[in-house]
């Protein structure tokens, strides 16, 4: 959450609202709010932090571990319309990456903007790829997977 909160400016500006949920109590978030997050990053958290009791939103969204009574980790992408974009979950081991958050954000406004499809490792100003019957085996001719580590 707190490299969220870091890059929070540049997804704002994005018209990207962020919410955390956990299915830790207010109070709990609360004292993470204080003694951890606003160490890590000036102010704490500006977003949201929702509370989840007994996981029922985290198991619509398949991140609840019943056995333990917690979510793992779960990063959703989801649009205006409420249908989910993307969704990456992680078990506690391994964080997500926040740059990649906002790349994928990027690219699915690129794509709603422009009815164009970005290739892997798309960034803003790259190649892009216009779906029609006369790219169908020919998109070595315009991206190659190289492109997708520059």
């Amino acid at each position: 959450m707190s490299a969220v909160a870091v890059k929070y400016p540049e997804l704002k500006a994005m018209d990207v609202e962020v919410l955390s949920m956990s299915v830790d109590s207010r109070f709990s978030h609360k004292i993470w709010q204080e003694e951890e997050l606003s160490k890590m990053v000036e102010g704490g958290v500006p977003f949201p932090m929702l509370t989840d009791p007994g996981g029922s939103v985290g198991e619509v969204y398949g991140v609840y571990d019943e056995a333990s009574g917690t979510d793992i980790r779960g990063r959703f992408i989801i649009d205006p319309e409420g249908t989910i974009r993307a969704m990456e979950v992680l078990t506690s081991e391994v964080g997500r990456n926040v740059s990649e958050l906002v790349r994928q954000v990027k690219a699915f406004q690129h794509v709603v903007a422009t009815g164009e499809v970005t290739p892997s490792g798309w960034q803003p100003g790259k190649a892009t790829l216009s779906p029609s019957p006369d790219l169908v085996g020919k998109v070595w001719t315009i991206w190659k997977p190289e492109q997708a580590f520059d």
